[in-house]
């Protein structure tokens, strides 16, 4: 089930880990990134692999910003904000996000793309938006379709791309829905096979006949499996 509702407000927002990296998905691919995960969201997708209970920290924009100024910076090519969802905290990144961009960082936001409403307070501090359109036979929960499609329709203007993790159970029907979107907001398409610990729960013959599938009706998609699992990095 997809709550549209923020469940954060405030000056500050819970932190589960704040680490540098290689971005191991999609097209910005081998990307060192410093990554803000967020705790929570607003989904429960069967192959997430994010831990919501452990520790986390809860900081104030300043703070956060001073955990940021540890890492080398000179490295970095963007600041991922992920999760969990980022959007849950729309009310803290209101204010995060403009010392962001003082201290001349780019932003690439990681999110399920079920927040509209959410994503217009703060697009405008955005420079990648990395959106999932998520499946309902690979998830799990109920049909997003309607969500993604009033997500897209705000992301119009912008630098953002969209992913789809699937498995084998993936249906004709959702590959449409998927070519539907992708053909109206002219998105890029990254196909990403679901993972069973390190390694893809499908074939690599199967997951190229579900790309041929996309490409005799859209041609801007891609197949990219999590890389950074095959490089053995967070």
């Amino acid at each position: 089930m997809i709550n549209e509702e923020p469940m954060h407000t405030g000056d500050t927002v819970k932190v589960k880990e704040v680490f540098a990296s290689i971005q191991g998905e999609g097209p910005y691919i081998g990307a060192k990134q410093l990554f803000i995960r967020f705790c929570d969201c607003n989904l429960r997708c069967h192959y997430c692999d994010t831990d919501f209970h452990g520790d986390s920290e809860e900081y104030t924009p300043e703070e956060l910003l001073n955990v940021i100024k540890q890492f080398d910076l000179s490295t970095i090519y963007s600041v991922s904000l992920t999760g969990g969802e980022p959007l849950l905290s729309v009310d803290f990144l209101e204010k995060f996000l403009p010392i962001m961009k003082e201290h001349h960082q780019k932003v690439y936001l990681e999110t399920n793309a079920t927040l509209p409403d959410e994503l217009k307070k703060i697009i405008q501090y955005v420079d990648v938006i990395a959106a999932d359109i998520k499946l309902e036979s690979a998830t799990g929960m109920i049909n997003s379709f309607d969500a993604h499609d009033r997500f897209f329709e705000v992301c119009k203007g912008h630098d953002y791309f969209a992913k789809i993790v699937f498995d084998d159970n993936i249906t004709d029907n959702e590959i449409e829905k998927c070519i539907e979107l992708a053909k109206k907001y002219q998105i890029l398409l990254i196909l990403q096979p679901k993972m069973l610990d390190d390694n893809m729960s499908i074939t690599s013959v199967f997951a190229v006949k579900v790309l041929d599938k996309f490409l005799k009706q859209y041609p801007n998609v891609r197949l990219i499996p999590q890389v950074h699992k095959f490089l053995s990095v967070r």
